[in-house]
């Protein structure tokens, strides 16, 4: 599953109302291990009791030998969980006589929720483990971005709890953030671009831009981009986002390093919990339509090729921007014919839903993509916003929409 869909997939699991914290973890958990995509047999919710110093066991699901009740495991025996708020993902050998006896000899334990301290040490409150066949760092990847989902949904709930939105100012937040975003049209030697993007809410979380040097007509930055939040903080982090490009991009001549720095930036500046996925693609001004580009988790854009009318898509190449500091980010290069058409876009496109709940979907996106072929960029971004704008206009969940077409002529 990719990293986003993951993601995503989370979230709307936990995405319905719920009494508790503990019951929202409960129904994920559950809804988690029966999801075949993700391949988990099992899983546990371990819950930190500052009395005792020990994690108390809340619940249990799947195929898996099943825990006496309220069990409890102590932190003193499991070092490892000390490396949680660092790592959010950590596997080890089982030491507790009783669990081993269960069957379980080794361990997966992440990080989920609000961290806490505890006698000089910061832990998570919650703690999830899960049995699957390999039990391996493989599956790391898919466990942090489980943890990095429900972490958001609990703080996103817990701010609803506490305090209602500030609408105080938004109005002067949706016209710095429309101020901030180029010129829907832009042309670079033989590249016509149209980027288009419409905010939820009053402000959103995603973004588009055009970077380009005053002293370089070589080459053009081409960015889209999503914050994982909602309203006012997702808007905050993608205009912090979008200006550290911007100040980037003239002294940095690697996408790699870029990234890299303004990775480590997120990190430093926002918390965990919020990330940001982006696509970042410099056009040249080479004669075979050269594109390098990183895709750090976002959605894999759509490439129409104009001689073969067939579909190629520009998959991911690193982790998303923020939770995790050290992560490196692989550029890869393709190349653009004369007529190919590349299409970015955000969730807010093909996660739109009519009012049976369906999604517009990435079938029904290629296929308005394909019948618009020899349309200009501008047309092709206008007639796809219309009709996800129709297919939405009842549905059961919007989003933000962005869309950048970019065509070789």
């Amino acid at each position: 599953m990719q990293l986003r869909k993951l993601y995503r997939t989370i979230e709307k699991i936990a995405s319905r109302p719920f009494t508790t914290e503990e019951e929202l973890l409960q129904h994920v958990i559950r809804e988690i291990v029966q999801n075949e995509e993700i391949n988990l047999k099992g899983g546990r919710i371990w819950k930190f009791d500052s009395k005792t110093g020990s994690y108390e066991l809340l619940y249990q699901e799947g195929d898996i030998e099943l825990i006496k009740e309220r069990y409890r495991i102590k932190l003193k025996d499991y070092p490892l969980f000390l490396e949680l708020p660092r790592l959010r993902t950590v596997l080890g050998s089982e030491q507790d006589w009783y669990l081993k006896q269960r069957g379980i000899l080794k361990y997966s334990a992440t990080g989920i929720g609000e961290k806490i301290q505890w006698r000089g040490n910061t832990l998570y409150r919650y703690v999830m483990a899960f049995n699957a066949d390999d039990l391996d760092e493989s599956l790391t990847n898919t466990l942090n971005i489980i943890s990095a989902a429900l972490s958001t949904v609990l703080r996103t709930k817990k701010i609803e709890r506490d305090a209602k939105v500030l609408e105080r100012d938004l109005d002067k937040a949706s016209e710095i953030q429309k101020s901030i975003l180029p010129q829907h049209e832009m042309k670079f030697h033989s590249f016509d671009l149209y980027g288009v993007s419409i905010p939820d809410r009053i402000v959103g979380g995603d973004f588009f831009d055009y970077l380009q040097s005053e002293k370089d007509d070589e080459r053009i930055a081409v960015v889209i981009g999503d914050a994982a939040s909602k309203g006012f903080s997702a808007a905050a982090q993608a205009l912090y986002t979008s200006g550290a490009l911007r100040m980037g991009f003239d002294y940095q001549t690697k996408i790699s390093s870029l990234l890299q720095r303004i990775n480590k930036l997120l990190n430093k500046t926002f918390s965990e919990e919020h990330f940001v996925s982006l696509f970042y693609a410099e056009l040249t001004d080479d004669t075979n339509g050269l594109i390098i580009y990183a895709n750090c988790g976002h959605n894999n854009p759509i490439l129409l090729r104009n001689n073969s009318n067939s579909i190629e898509y520009i998959e991911t190449t690193g982790q998303m921007l923020g939770p995790f500091p050290n992560e490196n980010f692989r550029t890869e290069n393709f190349h653009m014919d004369h007529g190919d058409i590349l299409l970015l876009y955000t969730d807010g496109i093909v996660e739109a839903t009519n009012e049976q709940g369906d999604f517009y979907g990435e079938e029904r996106l290629i296929e308005l993509l394909t019948a618009s072929r020899s349309l200009t960029p501008k047309e092709i971004t206008l007639k796809i916003l219309e009709e996800v704008q129709l297919f939405n206009s009842s549905g059961t969940h919007t989003d933000d929409k962005t869309l950048v077409a970019i065509k070789r002529n």
